[in-house]
């Protein structure tokens, strides 16, 4: 087997002495150093998230203009239109809230998917204005980031070699 065989079947070298950075979705790692086309990804996700909510928003008109043609009523037409500016308007709120911070175990998360999905252009607008000055979840993970490689930094300069290879303290 030749060298250059021998370098491509080896693995590669990815366990690093430290904490690795937590990957976002859409940004992988790029947010620890904003390089590797970090500022293009943001433009990008906020581009798509602002047309995602104006098709969106598009289409809710649609339905709303559906029901004007069956002629629902108005009672049932205003309702439609309050119950998607409430459910929006939550679904802003919890998705701005998730990025700053990690749901609890027990949390309302769950129960919470339906009223998000009904919202989701309130979603969407928290992903365009989030991009806007960083990628969604980015302060949340470069504090935990941080954190872990601090204390790691402590961890390791509290040490002062292997103990096992200590001699034994003279007595007096």
């Amino acid at each position: 087997m030749s060298e250059d065989q021998r370098d491509q079947n080896a693995p590669a070298e990815t366990t690093a002495a430290g904490p690795q950075p937590e990957p976002i979705k859409f940004f992988g790692t790029t947010w620890v150093n904003r390089d590797g086309g970090y500022l293009l990804r943001r433009v990008g996700m906020a581009l798509g998230s602002l047309a995602a909510a104006v098709a969106g928003a598009l289409l809710l008109q649609l339905a709303y203009e559906g029901l004007a043609i069956g002629d629902v009523g108005p009672f049932l037409s205003i309702s439609v239109v309050v119950l998607f500016a409430i459910c929006s308007a939550i679904a802003f709120a919890k998705t701005w809230e998730s990025f700053g911070r990690r749901p609890a175990p027990s949390s309302d998360e769950a129960s919470l998917k339906g009223l998000k999905t009904i919202g989701f252009i309130g979603s969407l607008v928290a992903y365009f204005l989030r991009c806007l000055v960083e990628a969604p979840g980015e302060k949340l993970h470069r504090a935990e980031y941080e954190k872990a490689a601090t204390e790691f930094a402590r961890r390791r300069s509290a040490r002062t070699g292997n103990p096992a290879a200590r001699r034994p303290k003279r007595k007096k």
